[in-house]
């Protein structure tokens, strides 16, 4: 892992395509900004890592005892 230290307006670049500005630092935030090529999917950890917190949380059923019979 690389951990660099910015300021205001600063920025990072990863490769040819994708470059990250830091926009605002608040008391216990940072805003960021990320340019990206169309092609380029962005999204937050927390919305990859959700259906399998939910999975986790909702107990297994049975495939038999599902209502239809089906997954």
């Amino acid at each position: 892992m690389l951990v660099l230290t910015r300021k205001t307006e600063e920025g990072i670049r990863i490769g040819q395509d994708i470059t990250v500005r830091i926009l605002r630092i608040k008391k216990r935030s940072v805003q960021i900004g990320i340019e990206a090529s169309d092609g380029v999917v962005i999204l937050r950890n927390e919305l990859i890592d959700a259906p399998a917190r939910q999975a986790r949380a909702c107990p297994l059923v049975p495939r038999e005892r599902r209502p239809g019979g089906t997954p």
